[in-house]
């Protein structure tokens, strides 16, 4: 049911926020662990590893991506500094290529961060 959702949200998104959100979900798929599930949560496309991994959505002029808390934001600061970023939201102008290896290490920042929370909680 999830991925259909999924792909259910991004059909209906206009271009090119449309091909940006299928670049943007690659990424994520290809960063985030084979067993990450997808789904819609909050009305947009979700992937869940141990928790909520990160969420994105698409804008009129940019594509919102959500590492589902500030850590990541924090860790990656530097690399962040020639995007919008808000406290829990990053901003990918639709005018510009993703920028695919830094997508990549903000998955692999939230993977790390739950698998932790993950070890905690046991």
């Amino acid at each position: 049911i999830g991925k259909a959702e999924v792909e259910a949200y991004i059909a209906r998104v206009a271009e090119p926020a449309r091909t940006a959100l299928e670049k943007l979900r690659a990424i994520i798929r290809a960063a985030a662990p084979k067993s990450a599930t997808e789904e819609i949560t909050y009305r947009i496309p979700s992937f869940n590893y141990k928790g909520s991994l990160v969420s994105y959505a698409a804008f009129k002029k940019h594509c919102s991506f959500f590492p589902m808390g500030s850590s990541a934001i924090e860790e990656l600061a530097e690399e962040l500094a020639g995007y919008r970023v808000t406290r829990g939201t990053i901003h990918f102008p639709l005018d510009k290529p993703l920028p695919k290896a830094l997508v990549t290490k903000l998955v692999k920042a939230c993977v790390a961060r739950n698998e932790a929370r993950s070890r905690k909680a046991d």
